[in-house]
């Protein structure tokens, strides 16, 4: 961020001088992030946090995981860990996976290499928010909802075969401790400290980066309304999502909601390598784990619409 610093204080002067001139315009949108937080994020992950934080304290995790430690290393290159991880990610939704790989390698679980590899598949959105706020709520179709959802999910692992021979030094923090031998404690007040401020921390980056798409309004509108979901996309997932679903029909929605979802946006992968922070995963290499999976993506979405609709 440093190396941007004079650009990035330009355009938070920038934000900052819109606010101060429509100041009820900018409130309206930190609000709109606030309630699309509350309404359709909050409720899907909230649980989710909570209880895969539970399973990790009492050491379930490596339990479960013993199932498939020959096919993630197979698939992935990764330790059986990661399978739980990615199965935790895609029934809860972005950013439980990052923050279950972050956790992973602090406890000294996972190596650097593992977590860089584990995050291009680990890093889903959940049933709830795209069958539920995007397919229903949003497009007013559950089966376009189940297609996003299917076509998001195999994404992840054509996207972690790509990724299976990153290549990423590691350091000295990997202790390889399994969880049966770790003193593990339930700890329930910290459990609920921890899932309250990652929750927190999500809420606010979308709040933020609703004021952000609202200033840049005036270059988004440049573009024909087609496009202009696709791009708000981009920047915020749940905007992006609900701006597609009311710009474009049938297999066109169904196509841009699927990449913007599987990219999940500018918010999304700053909440995720706010979670990462330890790991020091440079945000160009998420956001490219991140595009490559929402190209997998959208092309299975095409392939699907065609064989179901």
């Amino acid at each position: 961020m440093k190396k941007y610093g004079t650009i990035l204080s330009i355009f938070i002067f920038y934000i900052l001088f819109c606010m101060v001139l429509s100041p009820s315009i900018f409130i309206k949108a930190s609000l709109d992030g606030i309630t699309a937080w509350a309404l359709n994020v909050l409720p899907s992950i909230l649980p989710f946090v909570f209880f895969t934080k539970v399973l990790s304290s009492i050491g379930t995790t490596e339990k479960i995981s013993r199932i498939f430690k020959k096919p993630a290393k197979f698939l992935f290159n990764t330790p059986a860990v990661s399978s739980y991880t990615f199965f935790a990610s895609i029934i809860s939704g972005y950013p439980v996976g990052a923050k279950l790989t972050a956790d992973l390698y602090e406890r000294g679980q996972i190596k650097k290499s593992d977590a860089f590899k584990m995050t291009s598949f680990c890093s889903t959105s959940g049933p709830m928010f795209v069958i539920g706020a995007v397919g229903i709520g949003m497009i007013g179709n559950a089966l376009i909802g189940y297609i996003i959802f299917i076509a998001h999910i195999i994404g992840a692992l054509l996207n972690g075969l790509l990724y299976r021979k990153l290549k990423v030094k590691d350091d000295d923090y990997f202790k390889n401790i399994s969880l049966d031998k770790q003193n593990t404690s339930f700890d329930l007040s910290s459990i609920v400290l921890d899932s309250a401020i990652s929750l927190i921390s999500v809420g606010v980056i979308i709040a933020i980066f609703f004021v952000v798409i609202t200033s840049l309004s005036p270059l988004i509108n440049l573009f024909p309304s087609n496009l202009s979901g696709i791009i708000s996309g981009l920047i915020e997932i749940t905007k992006g999502c609900q701006d597609i679903s009311l710009t474009l029909n049938g297999l066109y929605c169904t196509l841009a909601s699927t990449f913007v979802i599987s990219f999940g946006g500018l918010s999304t992968a700053l909440q995720s390598i706010t979670m990462l922070n330890k790991l020091k995963m440079p945000l160009w290499l998420f956001l490219l784990q991140k595009f490559t999976h929402a190209i997998c993506a959208t092309l299975v979405a095409l392939m699907l619409y065609f064989i179901i609709i």
